[in-house]
């Protein structure tokens, strides 16, 4: 490991994970750093679950409560998860083991968006912040606190924490220095400035993350990668609606509903998303800028071909070859890629000023155009809403994503009514699968059914229609018809028979 602590007074500080460990207490709630897999801590949650562990054994208690930026990595929750160490968990996740725990009631799980999650710290909705674990790449001779491959909540949990440990990360590229544009200061609502970010690239705030020195008890010194996972290659249904949705865009632009350039745009994490990304890679549109959560495979190769001018983001979601390229090149990109506190990459001010076009995946939608991205048959969580909240209600085009069916055709993504209902109606413009764009701006509820059938696959149109003749004749009334005897069949026979099929 190369020492990449240059401030005497922290080195000062410098211990094993193990006793740095041993700092925390039963029942500590404590922030973490992390999002999508990139910048969490490595080495202190290992030695923490490993803790917990021997404590169990002898009998004694010990949970604590967890404050991230997003998902972490196996590291960090899936370790904890499975030392039976994390009572309480928000704002979202991926880990099976959490996800199992979660569903088999053993953590309790608050499900936030993620532009509010620092601002319900701050104001006191969770408690007191015990302890925040944090990664860098470095500390500078001043003190100053270099991020790495996250920003997260991480200057909100530095402000807000009574301790503070650090972990300092060899893996990560020095280069990376420069990229980041953190803002502090933040305090409680109601707020008495404005975000100054009228482009993509504007920069509001410092390079480095700060924190009171006496707070901090420990330092931590690993080299360990984050969990960089290779994307799947990319299938004909992806690049299927990746094409219709390119195809929607290029109408725009011909209709002049498209401001040239294009507004800055924002996509979750997948393989739709990165697919839409190879589209643009080879279509049309120029001087492309992004104002989103993470930065992706794709964006790195707009940026290369000269495409993409600058990308904004709160951390990386990148594969194993891109995240190398990354740190050996961090130089270069970070002319190009800011990373901001997700409180700012994500804040609804900045999303509707930029008239950010917002692509996000779901898990189902119905059909009026509510949209569940959250729960499976109800009741199961799979993840979180994560950040899809924050540009769904606010950008200038919002558009969902997904394949017309799951598990083999087994599963509907096109239902009668969803159920669970994370983006109403309201704030949904398009739906899209494989099958086509389901527009949904300026029609009432029932002039949205012909259009959301039509995005269904084959096999679930009659049925749909079938639901929809009914509801008209037996609903209380006209605006938005439901038959409420029948609306979640659907989900009921998957759980019966394995499918939604009649």
């Amino acid at each position: 490991m190369g020492n990449r602590i240059h401030n005497a007074a922290y080195q000062s500080k410098v211990m094993s994970a193990e006793d740095a460990a041993a700092l925390v207490n039963d029942g500590d709630m404590i922030g973490v750093s992390g999002f999508t897999g990139s910048g969490y801590p490595k080495a202190v949650p290992i030695a923490l679950a490993t803790r917990a562990k021997a404590l169990h054994a002898a009998g004694k208690p010990f949970r604590v409560s967890l404050g991230t930026g997003a998902s972490t990595a196996p590291e960090l929750d899936g370790e904890l998860a499975e030392a039976n160490a994390v009572d309480f968990r928000t704002p979202y996740q991926s880990d099976p083991e959490t996800r199992k725990k979660i569903n088999t009631g053993d953590i309790n799980y608050s499900d936030v968006h993620l532009s509010h999650i620092a601002p319900q710290f701050r104001n006191g909705f969770h408690g007191n912040m015990d302890l925040a674990i944090i990664e860098l790449s470095a500390i500078k001779a001043d003190g100053s606190l270099v991020p790495s491959s996250s920003v997260g909540n991480n200057q909100a949990w530095l402000d807000l924490a009574d301790k503070v440990i650090l972990e300092v990360n060899s893996w990560q590229s020095e280069d990376l220095e420069g990229m980041h544009d953190i803002l502090g200061n933040i305090h409680k609502v109601p707020l008495d400035f404005a975000l100054p970010i009228y482009h993509s690239g504007d920069r509001a705030g410092s390079k480095y993350l700060s924190v009171d020195p006496a707070k901090v008890v420990a330092v931590v010194e690993n080299d360990s990668p984050d969990r960089n996972s290779p994307f799947k290659p990319l299938d004909d249904i992806s690049k299927s609606i990746a094409g219709h949705l390119l195809d929607f865009l290029d109408l725009e632009a011909k209709a002049g509903r498209l401001p040239d350039p294009m507004p800055a745009m924002q996509s979750g994490v997948g393989n739709v998303a990165n697919a839409v990304l190879a589209g643009l890679l080879h279509g049309q549109f120029e001087n492309l800028t992004s104002y989103t959560e993470v930065i992706q495979d794709g964006m790195v190769d707009l940026i290369d071909a000269g495409k993409l001018e600058v990308a904004s983001a709160t951390a990386f979601s990148l594969s194993p070859e891109y995240a190398t390229k990354m740190n050996d090149n961090a130089k270069f990109y970070r002319e190009k890629i800011i990373l901001r506190n997700q409180e700012v990459s994500n804040n609804p001010e900045v999303i509707r000023r930029l008239g950010v076009i917002a692509m996000n995946g779901m898990i189902e939608a119905d059909l009026y155009g509510n949209v569940n991205s959250t729960h499976i048959m109800g009741s199961r969580m799979q993840n979180g809403i994560g950040g899809s909240g924050d540009f769904a209600r606010n950008a200038a085009l919002t558009v969902f994503v997904s394949p017309s069916t799951a598990k083999g055709g087994a599963i509907s993504a096109i239902v009668p009514m969803v159920s669970h209902v994370d983006h109403t109606e309201h704030d949904t413009d398009l739906v899209i699968t494989e099958y086509g764009v389901a527009d949904l701006r300026g029609k009432s509820p029932r002039q949205r059914v012909p259009e959301m059938i039509k995005v269904a696959h084959p096999d679930y149109r009659a049925m749909l229609k079938d639901y929809y003749a009914v509801a008209v004749k037996v609903a209380n009334g006209q605006h938005t018809p439901h038959d409420l005897s029948q609306a979640l069949s659907w989900h009921q026979r998957m759980l019966s028979t394995g499918t939604m099929k009649a």
